[in-house]
């Protein structure tokens, strides 16, 4: 196998099997950098960062509940 070949295999072993899983494991990366932002932020006084911080945890759990409503509509679809 070349090279190229072999780094695509790794980085599909490390990437999560489904768009669901995916989207709750990167939502929940998002949410916690966001915690560490706005905490950054108010120790600092930094109120942009901070107020980027809150954003990025609002988009953070709107990209993981958007990966848990995947989850339910796959298990409903799979019940039929």
């Amino acid at each position: 196998m070349s090279d190229e070949v072999n780094r695509e295999k790794r980085e599909d072993d490390v990437r999560p099997a489904n768009s669901a899983a995916r989207d709750k494991a990167e939502g929940t990366l998002r949410e916690t950098g966001g915690r560490v932002k706005e905490s950054a932020g108010a120790l600092t006084g930094n109120r942009k960062l901070e107020a980027e911080g809150q954003a990025d945890q609002v988009a953070g759990a709107t990209q993981r509940k958007k990966g848990t409503l995947k989850d339910r509509i796959k298990s409903w679809i799979d019940r039929r």
